[in-house]
């Protein structure tokens, strides 16, 4: 596949599946890697919403790891948009991942694609890496597209919640990643819209730091209790990683030599 100015292909580490990504735009990162892990499907008749998909690093990981019937990916930037469908294309899963562009918002137009392709409506799990800062914080970047990946313009956690409460159905499980310092945000507004925390587990990049990101898996119309799940470190003292991450990207543990 013919690369544009300023693109790579990375290697993901699952299936020797890869991703193309543009270093002017917003690359994938560890939360994408991680959230992706925090997933649990076992049903081949699964639909998979990924929302605010970038490039499409987690639908990809997804439809390579979990048991899932369709994956769908929606992107709203039009840079960002054609990465995911060429992605799509250069891991040769065009049959399972289905890419539309629009605003995550919309969630009437998401589900009529949903219908056209499955047949209904029901989706089972939805994925999602918003953007994390507030709208209006920070430095416009030259490059629009990375401005708008990062922060609350076009979506914020208020229309994420309410897309996915619409669009699950009965018992659904949002997945979703974040900053730890918005966590009263993340089950407050979750729970207005019937959306309740059941798992959530804080990332550490070192045992004596402080989190970094978040993860929480929801269920619509679960109960109030919720399953605090041991931290996750991502480096040992030494700067190597831990065990689990080794093991989540899938690499060889050199400490284990």
């Amino acid at each position: 596949m013919n690369l544009k100015e300023n693109e790579r292909i990375d290697d993901l580490g699952i299936n020797d599946l890869k991703i193309i990504q543009n270093t002017d735009y917003f690359c994938f990162g560890t939360d994408s890697v991680l959230l992706s892990n925090f997933v649990i499907s076992n049903s081949t008749k699964n639909v998979v919403l990924d929302l605010c998909s970038g490039g499409g690093v987690i639908p990809i990981i997804v439809s390579a790891k979990y048991k899932c019937s369709k994956v769908f990916a929606v992107e709203l930037q039009d840079e960002m948009f054609d990465l995911l469908e060429r992605n799509i294309e250069l891991n040769d899963l065009k049959d399972k991942i289905f890419a539309m562009q629009g605003n995550i918002i919309d969630f009437s137009s998401i589900r009529q694609n949903i219908i056209k392709e499955t047949g209904s409506g029901s989706v089972n799990i939805i994925t999602v890496n918003p953007p994390y800062k507030p709208k209006g914080s920070g430095i416009g970047n030259e490059h629009n597209v990375k401005y708008i990946a990062r922060h609350e313009e076009m979506c914020n956690l208020e229309d994420i919640f309410l897309t996915s409460s619409k669009l699950l159905e009965y018992k659904g499980k949002l997945y979703l990643v974040h900053k730890p310092e918005r966590i009263v945000d993340l089950l407050a507004i979750a729970r207005k819209y019937n959306l309740e925390a059941k798992r959530i587990r804080y990332v550490y990049p070192r045992v004596d730091t402080k989190p970094s990101i978040v993860l929480i898996e929801y269920i619509k119309g679960g109960g109030n209790e919720t399953l605090m799940l041991p931290p996750l470190i991502e480096y040992n003292d030494d700067g190597s990683y831990t065990d689990e991450i080794y093991k989540i990207y899938g690499m060889e543990n050199k400490n284990e030599r």
